[in-house]
């Protein structure tokens, strides 16, 4: 499983015969302070919060009043760099942290370079990174854009170097990448065009018992597909030169193929 960026774990220890609570914090630095609201303890002597760690050393920053600043600047921290940060405090108060987010992977990316090669390799750099996100790859075919991989970010801020292999269609051919971080607000690169050679594909038959088939001229030829029923649903997708119609109900369907969309009809 992969590791979880930003995680809150109430747990019981025992620290000289007292109750105590932890709160765990993981992420990246991402040039920010965590702000923390700080409670008295529940018995009405002094407040919450016992000590702070960052990375396993115990913090400088004065936790003796309602709110304090957790202030990563003091520890020569650079933005993208690991942090986990344990709050310990008494177990009949818990303390609450404002602004956990800070901790959360950003997209940040700039692009540096983006390319096709007669290889069909789609290669981009980037940099300005601070944290790990995966990078989207994206296909603009049918009037949309079209998800055609992924690639796990590096979220480092140096240059760094990515790569997939992409099956283009007929003609033009536009890519591009996007990242999705917490804010739920994707970020995208400019868009790379790339021109195949390849010869258009064609579907057969248009009243279908049992399959489509692709061909490019007279050969078959793989191709990616989608199908809709009239309703709008999709009902088949994938990777192929043939596609197994014979569990489609009788009606009329939509088949997006190649960079075209057509029509067929299920007897």
């Amino acid at each position: 499983m992969k590791k979880t960026l930003f995680a809150i774990l109430s747990l019981l220890v025992s620290t000289s015969g007292f109750a105590v609570g932890v709160i765990v914090l993981e992420g990246n630095y991402q040039g920010k302070n965590l702000y923390i609201q700080n409670p008295f303890a529940g018995s009405g002597v002094g407040f919450c919060v016992q000590q702070v760690t960052v990375n396993g050393n115990v913090t400088t920053d004065e936790i003796a009043s309602s709110a304090f600043e957790i202030d990563f600047r003091n520890l020569q921290l650079k933005v993208g760099d690991k942090v986990e940060v344990k709050i310990t405090h008494k177990d009949d108060c818990k303390p609450k942290v404002l602004n956990p987010e800070v901790l959360k992977p950003k997209s940040t990316f700039e692009i540096v370079s983006m390319s096709v090669g007669t290889d069909l390799t789609f290669k981009w750099s980037t940099k300005g990174e601070t944290g790990k996100l995966a990078y989207t790859i994206e296909q603009f075919r049918w009037n949309k854009w079209v998800k055609v991989g992924e690639v796990e970010g590096l979220g480092t801020p140096d240059v760094n170097s990515y790569s997939f292999k992409v099956t283009p269609h007929s003609g033009k051919n536009q890519y591009r990448v996007k990242q999705v971080d917490y804010t739920g607000q994707p970020k995208l690169s400019k868009t790379i065009d790339y021109m195949s050679a390849s010869a258009e594909i064609t579907f057969s038959p248009a009243k279908v018992s049992k399959e489509i088939s692709f061909f490019s001229g007279s050969s078959p030829v793989e191709t990616m597909f989608e199908i809709y029923d009239q309703f709008g649903n999709i009902v088949k997708r994938g990777f192929a030169s043939t596609i197994d119609a014979a569990n489609l109900p009788k009606g009329a369907y939509y088949l997006n193929y190649d960079n075209k969309m057509g029509e067929f009809i299920k007897k």
